[in-house]
């Protein structure tokens, strides 16, 4: 086990790892910027736009929402000129924002509809009434589930190795190749699963420990 453990972790596999969880966590956090953003706007425009948008947001969120990730990667890796990560970005961003979409939209339809007509009271236009006061309500109404996609998309990220993108999943595999024992490519996943795990728990830890003090507040301030 000793000798497994010294042949796997050498200085040059442990820096080659960690290149790939850099790119991991590049465009991790690429695809949740970009997909809570267009997400937004598709939730939006499906919720409020019962026109030609809105409708065009519906069949969007439709048609990526039911169809499998791992298309979109190959489709647009294959048969765009986009390089190599930033093709990875725009599958995955594109995917996301759908089922961001969804769960914005679930988040927007939570909020009570007397706030528009609170707010229309206190002379607020709608695009204020939304920007000001659903959104915001929104989001802290979705924190869960909007974590759990985003946890979602980082183990997502792996798919990308498919493709020869060089994100943690796809140099793990480069590393294997060197090895030839089924315990030295024990030791190589389970590390790698390891890394995933704290990566995606201590981000579920502190989303868990935020939303425990703020509801904690309101308590605190009876």
């Amino acid at each position: 086990m000793a000798d497994a453990m010294a042949k796997v972790f050498t200085r040059g596999n442990i820096f080659f790892l960690l290149d790939g969880f850099k790119t991991t966590v590049f465009i991790s956090v690429c695809v949740i910027f970009i997909s809570i953003i267009f997400g937004t706007i598709l939730a939006l425009l499906r919720n409020y736009d019962k026109y030609l948008f809105g409708k065009l947001a519906s069949v969007y969120i439709e048609i990526f929402r039911n169809t499998p990730l791992l298309l979109w990667i190959l489709m647009i890796r294959f048969t765009t000129k986009i390089p190599g990560i930033w093709s990875g970005v725009t599958s995955m961003s594109l995917f996301t924002s759908a089922v961001m979409a969804e769960i914005i939209r679930g988040g927007l339809n939570a909020v009570p509809h007397g706030q528009f007509e609170a707010a229309k009271s206190q002379g607020f236009n709608f695009p204020q009434t939304l920007f000001f006061i659903v959104v915001p309500q929104c989001f802290k109404n979705i924190v869960p589930s909007l974590l759990s996609q985003v946890i979602t998309a980082i183990k997502d990220s792996s798919f990308l190795a498919s493709v020869a993108i060089a994100e943690f999943t796809r140099t793990s595999q480069v590393v294997m190749g060197r090895f030839t024992t089924s315990t030295e490519v024990f030791i190589l996943y389970t590390t790698v699963a390891a890394v995933y795990f704290a990566l995606n728990f201590t981000l579920s830890s502190i989303v868990r420990r935020k939303k425990k003090k703020t509801s904690s507040l309101p308590a605190a301030g009876r």
